[in-house]
């Protein structure tokens, strides 16, 4: 039963470790694309945002899953 739970713990630290690099790569695009063009910063940041939600959804949506199935 503890083997279990460690186990489940592993793929819950795994999905947030990968959002989190999700989320570093995306701000570094956003950051290189407003240097770019600063004009553009009101629709970048809008998508940024949208952007940021889905990736945080899906490390939220692997937890449940590790969490409800006891994987």
């Amino acid at each position: 039963m503890m083997l279990a739970t460690m186990t489940g713990n592993v793929h819950i630290g795994l999905a947030f470790a990968g959002a989190s690099i999700g989320d570093g790569i995306a701000t570094v695009g956003l950051l290189i694309a407003l240097a770019r063009n600063p004009g553009m910063s009101g629709r970048l940041l809008t998508w940024f945002f949208v952007g940021i939600g889905l990736i945080e959804a899906w490390a939220v949506i692997g937890w449940l899953v590790v969490s409800k199935t006891g994987l």
